[in-house]
């Protein structure tokens, strides 16, 4: 690959990442929704909920099309997707008039189907931009992937700053169909350019995608003699004992009691985070005392601090991710050991990876304690919105290490979308509970005002979270000395 077209394809994978989390400012938006679009807590919730939840049910869909035709493929759905969600959402936001009484039921769900369709385009932008990443430096795929993720973990920063610099007055706030308008050209133009950018020489992408044995067969040929299997066990896998070869499939997982006790922490470390982060708009928004005059000074204010959770959920989140993978690597160094290699070599083993979501269980139940203890004014909102950046990055950042130390490298990709479907439950579970206990304690079906919005939700989410650390402990005794 020459220096020009790796130079373009590295842009365009940072581009694509940096833009592909258009989702994650719904914070930003939910304020002028609610105020301008009158939508209540349980329909901003349900919006929120579906772009959130497009990233996961066709993520196995979207890795079938990087594997059949490659990352361009999935950055040119991503730029379709993007362009009609946001730009359908925006073009509805427009047509809203200011002076309605009541949510229009066809525009909550002309908005909410808009979102969904955000959500499929964010997870086809983000495997565009690992793969493509770990193809074109097959080397140093950790790095490579690594690298994406921190650029894609920064997507909310660097889209608030522009939200705030050029899409919002002093006095008005955020316009949101400019910004959302803004969303569906960038983010169109820029995938359309990954389409021809991110197009990986077939070379280099076997080099990638072959696994160790096949890459290192011809080296290996020579060693193999009449006296080793010709079908060697497998890795040692859940509990650390080998298994025989017909132990790899998914009801076999599905009957591993210790695959549910790891989805159950996801889906609770998950589950809690996605739903702070699509609702701290409102969260701040309850904060504010009835006294404030006028809805635009209250949206203005309530933007000028939803910004800065969202900002500060974004560097928490990528920070957490470029420290945790190395640290993870230091306590508990992992192995690439072949099957059938014989045993495996020593490793200085110290602490659990698992020890890591036991922490990120503590911090989010710490935070939440805090919130409903110690959490007066929406500035001191800070706390809770660098817990949840920080457990977020962290439980993503490990877990695909974990799943594939415990249950074997063959079916490392399929076994990690497997329990990446806890999202799915965790955050509707958390997201409906936060916005009917908030509709619920609303005066007038209008916006939730008071720490009663939220209150109940998040004395669930400590009592969950602490559930989720003593799995956690027990897992990491489960596993201890094998990841």
């Amino acid at each position: 690959m020459s220096l020009l077209r790796l130079s373009l394809t590295c842009l365009s994978i940072a581009a694509n990442a940096l833009l592909a989390g258009g989702i994650f400012t719904f914070p930003l938006l939910s304020p002028v929704l609610a105020l301008h679009c009158k939508l209540t807590q349980p329909q901003l919730t349900t919006i929120a909920l579906l772009g959130m939840m497009g990233q996961y049910p066709f993520a196995a869909l979207v890795g079938k099309v990087i594997d059949g035709y490659g990352p361009w493929a999935c950055s040119l759905i991503a730029s379709v997707l993007f362009s009609t969600g946001f730009g359908l959402f925006a073009a509805e936001v427009a047509k809203t008039p200011d002076d309605i009484a009541q949510p229009s039921k066809s525009s909550f769900r002309i908005l909410a189907a808009c979102f969904f369709l955000t959500g499929l385009g964010t997870a086809s932008s983000y495997f565009s931009s690992i793969f493509a990443a770990s193809k074109t430096f097959p080397q140093y795929p950790g790095a490579a992937s690594g690298a994406s993720m921190a650029f894609f973990g920064l997507s909310p920063l660097f889209l608030s700053l522009l939200a705030s610099t050029y899409f919002t007055d002093p006095t008005t706030g955020l316009d949101v169909t400019r910004f959302l308008m803004f969303l569906a050209i960038a983010s169109g133009i820029v995938h359309v350019i990954g389409a021809f950018t991110l197009r990986i020489p077939t070379s280099q992408c076997g080099v990638a995608s072959q696994p160790d044995s096949v890459v290192s067969g011809r080296d290996e040929e020579s060693s193999i003699d009449e006296r080793q299997p010709l079908l060697p066990q497998k890795a040692p896998r859940s509990g650390g004992q080998a298994v025989r070869a017909d132990e790899g499939s998914v009801l076999h997982l599905f009957r591993d009691p210790y695959f549910w006790s790891l989805a159950f922490i996801i889906l609770i470390i998950t589950g809690s985070c996605e739903m702070i982060i699509s609702n701290i708009g409102t969260i701040v928004l309850s904060l504010y005392p009835n006294s404030v005059a006028g809805i635009k000074s209250l949206s203005s204010s309530a933007e000028t601090v939803t910004t800065t959770q969202v900002r500060l959920i974004s560097i928490s989140n990528t920070l957490s991710r470029l420290i945790s993978g190395p640290l993870a690597d230091i306590i508990s160094p992992l192995i690439s050991h072949k099957p059938g290699d014989g045993p495996s070599p020593p490793r200085k083993y110290r602490i659990s990876r698992v020890v890591l979501l036991s922490g990120t269980s503590l911090l989010l139940a710490g935070a939440f304690v805090y919130l409903e203890l110690a959490i007066k004014t929406p500035g001191d909102l800070w706390i809770l919105s660098v817990a949840t950046g920080v457990a977020y990055g962290i439980t993503f950042t490990i877990l695909p290490s974990i799943v594939s130390c415990v249950w074997g490298k063959e079916d490392s990709g399929r076994n990690f979308g497997l329990i990446t479907y806890a999202p799915l439950f965790g955050t509707p579970l958390f997201s409906y509970l936060y916005a009917f206990v908030s509709a619920h304690n609303s005066v007038g079906g209008g916006v939730c005002i008071g720490a009663t919005c939220w209150s109940l939700t998040f004395w669930v989410c400590t009592g969950a979270s602490l559930l989720s650390f003593v799995t956690s402990i027990l897992l990491s005794q489960r596993w201890k000395g094998l990841v």
